[in-house]
């Protein structure tokens, strides 16, 4: 008889539990989605040729202005790599993207697993050569950027591009006599006519810095960056000058690049945003109190440049502020607490914090990323987001997935469509997404596809498709990072 009336008490309370779900669930349904309007866009135009670019324009009007050694903030436009790309259909620079990305998030986990024992890229590498012939460690391996800017380097300043990366530390430069350097769209920086060149000995605190520095036989320090697409540049680690629109900043530590290989196109370089020791803010955290910020445009939907500001006016007093998390396996990405995500106005269920968690030992984690274009998010998380959007959007024509997306739909012969919100809840921020920044075209018939994707690692990584239209700020100072919407104007 016990053993029957435990039953029963065990199906009553089943019978329960299902009644209180269903309550639930109905009350839920009875809640209507919330939508929003996407105008639809196919792939554009290819995007702006060198001519018409206004870097020139600029750069005469930068010779002209007096040096500054005190400004205590530098605004700087930017622009997608995209654009030094000549006779390159829209379907196939946005494939050459998309490839890119792969590489990129590849390279970016590895680097996240190694955190938790030895650092990536820990295994030694020969240099060989007269000026090169110590062994040096690769301690950085992060796949390149997508945007750039043009800056002055060395006195009297020669103007090249340069890469802006918040994925790695390292400042540097391509350098005469060149190895082996790849092409770029400049003369390559001679550090024999500058006079604020200087080299940094071996012994030096500022070459200690290096997670693994070399050292040649006239006792010069040594770097080595290797990305993980198979890219690397190997220099003399020096201190050099950087003029940004005729502001001045002394004695940067940078890299110095005599043997450059691989996947750079057009850049003389990279300038580091990480929060590392040897990055650019972390570096000029007392001339511009350890505060950055970016906005980055759809080319393709406004005429708005993108910009980059370093200093106090880089904080938008619109932004929504959460905290950063330090990872104390790994100091070079911006972690943060993502705790949930809505479709439609409604929290996608089983989409929580302990999805997202950062562990001790420096696995899984929230990153925000310059140079991962698409979102990649745990396989459970982004199986429940993707699911209830594809809910919410019943009503599109489906597509046959495209690269990495498997959620795509054929909006062909239409000028705009209703689409179910999203919005990405961080501790303290809830950032809602412009339809255009999680629906976007993959080619130019009228294809759009949901742009997250799954990974099977624990590290999600929030990318700048995701991060079009705000001003997304790195406030070092403060330990947070903000969103501002609408944050390019």
């Amino acid at each position: 008889m016990e053993g029957k009336a435990k039953a029963k008490v065990e199906a009553l309370a089943f019978l329960f539990s299902f009644l209180l779900l269903s309550f639930f669930s109905s009350a839920g349904a009875d809640k209507p989605l919330e939508y929003q309007s996407l105008v639809l866009r196919p792939l554009g135009k290819n995007p702006s040729t060198k001519s018409e670019l206004s870097w020139a324009e600029t750069e005469v009007q930068i010779e002209n202005l007096p040096l500054s050694e005190t400004e205590p903030t530098i605004a700087l436009n930017l622009e997608h790599r995209d654009v030094l790309a000549f006779n390159a259909t829209p379907e196939a620079l946005f494939n050459l993207r998309l490839q890119r990305d792969t590489f990129r998030v590849e390279s970016l986990l590895k680097m996240a697993a190694a955190a938790g024992g030895k650092r990536a890229g820990g295994s030694g590498t020969r240099v060989r050569g007269k000026d090169f012939s110590s062994s040096v460690t690769s301690g950085l391996a992060q796949g390149s950027g997508e945007y750039f800017t043009r800056l002055g380097v060395g006195t009297p300043p020669k103007y090249v591009y340069m890469v802006l990366d918040t994925g790695s530390d390292i400042v540097w430069i391509q350098c005469a006599p060149c190895r082996k350097c790849y092409s770029q769209t400049d003369p390559v920086f001679d550090p024999t006519k500058s006079v604020s060149f200087s080299g940094i000995a071996c012994e030096s605190p500022l070459c200690h810095r290096l997670d693994s520095p070399g050292c040649n036989s006239k006792q010069s320090c040594l770097y080595e960056v290797a990305y993980g697409d198979g890219s690397f540049t190997i220099g003399e680690f020096s201190t050099e000058t950087l003029t940004f629109r005729g502001t001045r900043v002394a004695k940067v530590a940078l890299g110095c690049g005599h043997d450059n290989e691989g996947l750079f196109v057009g850049a003389a370089g990279l300038l580091g945003l990480g929060r590392g020791r040897l990055s650019f803010p972390t570096q000029t955290g007392r001339r511009f109190g350890r505060k950055f910020s970016y906005c980055l445009v759809d080319r393709s939907a406004s005429s708005k440049p993108s910009s980059v500001v370093f200093g106090e006016s880089a904080v938008s007093r619109t932004a929504v502020f959460t905290p950063l998390i330090t990872n104390p396996k790994l100091d070079t990405f911006y972690y943060l607490e993502l705790t949930g995500i809505s479709v439609g106005g409604a929290r996608v269920p089983g989409i929580t914090a302990s999805l997202f968690k950062l562990d001790a030992a420096g696995n899984g984690g929230v990153i925000v990323d310059s140079g991962t274009s698409v979102t990649r998010l745990t396989r459970r998380a982004y199986t429940g987001l993707r699911d209830a959007f594809r809910a919410g959007a019943a009503d599109l024509k489906r597509a046959p997935n495209y690269s990495l997306f498997d959620t795509c739909f054929d909006l062909s012969g239409k000028t705009e469509v209703k689409v179910p919100t999203v919005v990405m809840h961080f501790r303290g921020a809830d950032v809602s997404l412009p339809a255009t920044n999680y629906l976007i075209p993959v080619d130019t018939n009228g294809v759009f596809c949901f742009a997250f994707a799954g990974t099977m690692s624990g590290l999600s990584i929030i990318g700048n498709i995701q991060q079009q239209g705000f001003r997304v700020v790195f406030d070092l100072a403060g330990s947070r990072v903000g969103f501002a919407p609408h944050g390019c104007a």
